[in-house]
């Protein structure tokens, strides 16, 4: 049974509400959902403990920073296990990549990078080959930059994937 399953109202309004705004004091959480500040202090912990809440985190506006350009690039590995140790291990010293993926299908990995021209990208591209095939795309615009987790929405999926089982 995961984690989800075992959370009651309170602790999913209290996710619900620091997800929207991770900066509320614990007090003024507590006013929200009705309960006290060392209650709300505790449950959270709780959550943080279970690996629930994973962090707490500004969100940036890349552009405002200077970055111009933010891609999409799909790599296909070409080598063994040896190669995918050598790209991780690779793919974690570029700064230019923000979000590394590990996917089934035709490619091995997605990789979201920040690049401040097509030159900049030219050499990170050009870093990758070694690895294996890549294709780019470029991010036009993203109508979807975050989305958080609902408890009316995992309890659909929940219902779903109940459904798809006893299908």
């Amino acid at each position: 049974m995961s984690i989800a399953a075992k959370l009651d109202p309170i602790s999913w309004h209290i996710l619900e509400i620091l997800q929207a705004d991770a900066r509320l004091s614990f007090a003024e959480v507590g006013r929200r959902v009705g309960l006290s500040t060392p209650a709300v202090a505790e449950r959270v912990r709780k959550l943080e403990d279970a690996g629930v809440i994973l962090g707490y985190h500004a969100l940036v506006d890349p552009e405002k920073l200077g970055i111009s350009m933010q891609v999409i690039i799909r790599l296909v590995i070409h080598g063994g296990e040896s190669t995918v140790r050598k790209l991780l291990s690779e793919v974690k010293t570029m700064r230019e990549v923000m979000q590394c993926y590990r996917v089934t299908g035709s490619d091995s990995f997605i990789l979201k990078a920040d690049v401040i021209s097509i030159q900049h990208l030219d050499r990170l591209i050009e870093r990758l080959f070694r690895f294996g095939e890549t294709s780019t795309t470029t991010v036009l615009s993203t109508p979807v930059m975050r989305r958080n987790y609902m408890v009316d929405d995992m309890q659909e999926l929940v219902r779903e994937n109940e459904l798809d089982r006893s299908a």
